[in-house]
């Protein structure tokens, strides 16, 4: 069996996606999709998406971690997806698409870069200069006057793995904030290690420093090591509503893969 898959990557987060409309990829086998996301014995990715039908909705996301379990929302693989179904010609310049979380909506714009709409969050839990909050997937967020220097993948392991969230596990997010500029670091739960981007924890940063800073609406701008993105927003009670998150959608290479026997 053959699989014929897309790399893409959204600010240095990469994934797999493969067109799956058809129902014909083994959605079930963990231990196959670790392989395809593995770096050195697979094609490597931080996640796989696989592109699906859904009745009144231009397409269905199904996210899967690196390490094979299917897993909550993903935003840089929102956009992703969102780019990768322009590609195969199932959308225009917009979509209105189905996730884990709920329904989705994606604006495409002429530079390449993706707008997506996230959902909208109800809360957040604050301490001190800590932040918690879900946007799609569970978010930890420390601010830090300068994150030079900083062992993301040895403080957000102690984080992920403390007691509070051993269980269930969290992402885990550490920023440096100047004004409506912000530096955004993560460690992944799922992926275990850090990512060079991760969507839902850039827009958990900004909703974070819009508490934080007082804001009640605006557009911060993100820089994370795998690039550049933003978030707009407006307040609304103690949550958050009309959360974009913007950034590029970078298609990468397109392959085929030899799948598992039957």
């Amino acid at each position: 069996m053959e699989h014929t898959f897309y790399k893409y990557h959204g600010a240095g987060n990469d994934f797999i996606l493969i067109d799956n409309r058809g129902s014909g990829f083994p959605a079930d086998n963990i231990s196959y999709i670790e392989w395809l996301c593995d770096r050195r014995f697979g094609i490597g990715a931080d996640g796989l998406m696989l592109l699906q039908e859904y009745p009144g909705f231009d397409f269905e996301m199904r996210y899967f971690n690196s390490d094979g379990r299917e897993a909550s929302m993903c935003g840089n693989g929102g956009r992703c997806i969102a780019a990768f179904a322009s590609r195969l010609g199932i959308i225009g310049s917009q979509a209105r698409f189905l996730a884990v979380d709920g329904p989705h909506e994606a604006i495409l714009e002429p530079d390449g870069d993706v707008n997506l709409k996230m959902s909208d969050v109800s809360g957040v839990d604050v301490s001190g200069h800590e932040y918690y909050l879900d946007t799609g997937s569970p978010h930890f967020v420390r601010f830090l006057d300068s994150l030079e220097g900083l062992d993301v993948y040895q403080e957000g392991k102690a984080v992920r793995y403390s007691d509070r969230f051993r269980e269930k596990g969290t992402n885990v997010n550490f920023v440096q904030q100047e004004g409506m500029k912000l530096t955004v670091y993560t460690y992944e739960r799922g992926v275990e290690a850090e990512t060079l981007a991760c969507g839902t924890g850039i827009t958990a940063s900004a909703l974070s420093a819009a508490l934080r800073s007082g804001v009640s609406e605006g557009n911060y701008e993100v820089k994370a090591k795998g690039g550049n993105l933003s978030v707009s927003f407006e307040k609304s009670g103690a949550g958050f509503t009309n959360v974009w998150l913007k950034g590029p959608a970078t298609f990468v290479f397109r392959g085929t893969i030899e799948g598992p026997s039957a």
